[in-house]
């Protein structure tokens, strides 16, 4: 499956390195919503030449994670509701496409592989106190699998640049512990789906999953803005 391995060739290193550490910063929230973000500042902080950031932060408003104005001043791009819920849209969409195609051509192995992986997402949110990083990095596992098992470069292309969308990744930092189950069992009637061969099924279970995800994150929106 390709993503931002085959992004990497096509920027220099000095680029993907100024790319991912502005990336990551904006999905920690180190950089917040309307935040400026300056050339000059940044080849500052990671040490390079103003050349590779313009390459990073072309690449950045690519991926929307940046936009740039009329005067060429760029900020981290701010979220109204409507973009939220359409990225949310178009996952469902894509992800439920994924899921019908890995149930039309996952074996037993493969299906094993996705139980197994679940297991590790169980794990992290058993204890007393649930670990939402390992949860966050074997969900992203379990998900980046049946990717792999839909085996459509084309629909991983669309999809690696919605799920690194910052409203994506930080979903699961809203889910209390029956949310986090509950992503579990959705998980486990996935692998289920697969083992059955019954697209479909697996179709409207990774829809269910994803529009809860997308009702979590609104309701926590709600939760947040002042009440009148």
């Amino acid at each position: 499956m390709r993503g931002h391995a085959e992004l990497g060739s096509k920027m220099s290193k000095s680029a993907d390195k100024v790319y991912r550490q502005i990336r990551e910063m904006i999905l920690s929230g180190q950089l917040a919503q309307g935040a400026p973000i300056r050339e000059e500042e940044v080849a500052e902080i990671c040490g390079v030449s103003r050349t590779p950031v313009r390459d990073a932060m072309r690449q950045l408003e690519n991926e929307m994670f940046i936009r740039r104005t009329e005067s060429q001043r760029s900020f981290v791009a701010e979220w109204s509701l409507e973009d939220i819920e359409e990225v949310f849209t178009l996952r469902a969409l894509l992800e439920s496409y994924a899921a019908r195609r890995a149930a039309e051509r996952a074996d037993t192995s493969a299906v094993e592989r996705l139980e197994q992986i679940n297991r590790d997402v169980r794990s992290a949110v058993s204890g007393s106190r649930p670990n939402v990083d390992a949860f966050l990095q074997a969900n992203g596992v379990f998900h980046a699998l049946i990717l792999e098992l839909a085996a459509s470069d084309r629909l991983a292309n669309l999809l690696n640049r919605l799920i690194l969308q910052p409203i994506v990744q930080r979903t699961a930092l809203r889910y209390d512990r029956e949310m986090l189950d509950q992503s579990v069992s959705e998980h486990e009637d996935l692998a289920a789906a697969l083992r059955r061969r019954d697209p479909d099924w697996a179709a409207s279970i990774m829809t269910a999953h994803i529009r809860r995800a997308y009702h979590v994150y609104i309701d926590h929106l709600g939760a947040m803005l002042p009440k009148v």
